[in-house]
């Protein structure tokens, strides 16, 4: 296999006419510029270079193996210089998973501002609550709550001090009455999510700094965040849905806060990649534009939860 060194070391040889002066003009030492022109003429099986004390000049198989040599260092250099316009550009794809709720309520219409607001920029929405595999889905970025399990994804916080809500309808509670404590919950209708192969069915609530899981029981279960909210919506059970993708709900009566005296578990939102090479201006961009409308939103609905 030829190195790209080697064949650069070449090129530097034949512009300046001496070795010596490449070496120094690569700030290598004369040595290993000659060793590196030995091993691409060893690895092309040809002489290309004609060297003594005093001249060296290319042979005709090194002029024409120059020529190609010139070509195709221009184009890789072309190469790392778009990449390098391209990562300080705000223009790309970007392909983006999110989860179903929250992705169809807030962040889509957020993220048609985001391109109206940059021409250039292309986007691939991924909206689903299955977590997607970074490593093996065409996927550059994911929107989770919670922290990732896998340390060696690149986790960006959103809005790290958001928290579920225990919540469910008007019309549900003045059928079957408000739970009191965590406890009651075991006599009513829960609304349950799945997450890949697990269930949803251990709700977590603290009190006077204490913690403690209760099993929860219903009739309906999802894989899917949005079609919870809308069972809780239409009075059919209690969801433990995140602050985030309630908020409206809360705020218009559709859906009413319970146990006050509780607190919930924690659902922090970040933006998750595989690399932080891959944190491309873009990315950066569309991270502070998405903390500023999530933040605004949290904070113009102060009595929400």
């Amino acid at each position: 296999m030829v190195r790209l060194e080697d064949v650069q070391i070449l090129l530097q040889t034949a512009q300046l006419g001496s070795l010596s002066a490449a070496a120094r003009a690569l700030d290598i030492s004369p040595a290993v510029a000659s060793a590196a022109l030995k091993r691409l003429e060893q690895e092309l099986g040809s002489r290309l270079l004609v060297r003594s004390t005093r001249s060296l000049r290319l042979t005709a198989d090194g002029e024409r193996y120059l020529a190609h040599a010139s070509v195709a260092l221009e184009a890789l250099q072309a190469g790392a210089q778009a990449l390098a316009v391209g990562r300080e550009a705000l223009q790309g794809l970007l392909s983006l998973s999110m989860p179903s709720d929250i992705g169809r309520q807030r962040l889509r219409p957020w993220l048609d501002e985001f391109l109206a607001e940059h021409p250039a920029v292309r986007l691939q929405l991924h909206i689903s609550d299955r977590l997607a595999d970074l490593y093996r889905m065409p996927v550059d970025l994911a929107l989770r709550y919670g922290v990732p399990e896998d340390s060696s994804l690149v986790a960006l916080p959103l809005l790290p001090d958001n928290r579920r809500v225990l919540c469910a309808s008007p019309d549900y509670l003045a059928r079957h009455g408000h739970p009191r404590k965590p406890e009651d919950l075991a006599a009513h209708a829960c609304l349950r999510f799945v997450l890949g192969d697990a269930l949803h069915e251990r709700w977590r609530f603290g009190h006077q700094g204490e913690w403690a899981s209760v099993a929860v029981d219903g009739r309906l279960k999802s894989d899917d965040g949005e079609i919870v909210r809308r069972w809780a919506l239409s009075g059919l059970g209690i969801a433990y849905k995140s602050r985030l993708d309630v908020l409206d709900d809360l705020k218009a009566g559709t859906l009413q806060a319970l146990l006050p005296d509780y607190q919930t578990e924690r659902a922090p939102l970040y933006l998750v990649c595989p690399h932080r090479m891959m944190l491309s201006p873009l990315v950066v961009r569309l991270r502070e534009f998405l903390q500023q409308r999530l933040q605004r939103h949290v904070a113009a609905l102060p009595d929400a939860a």
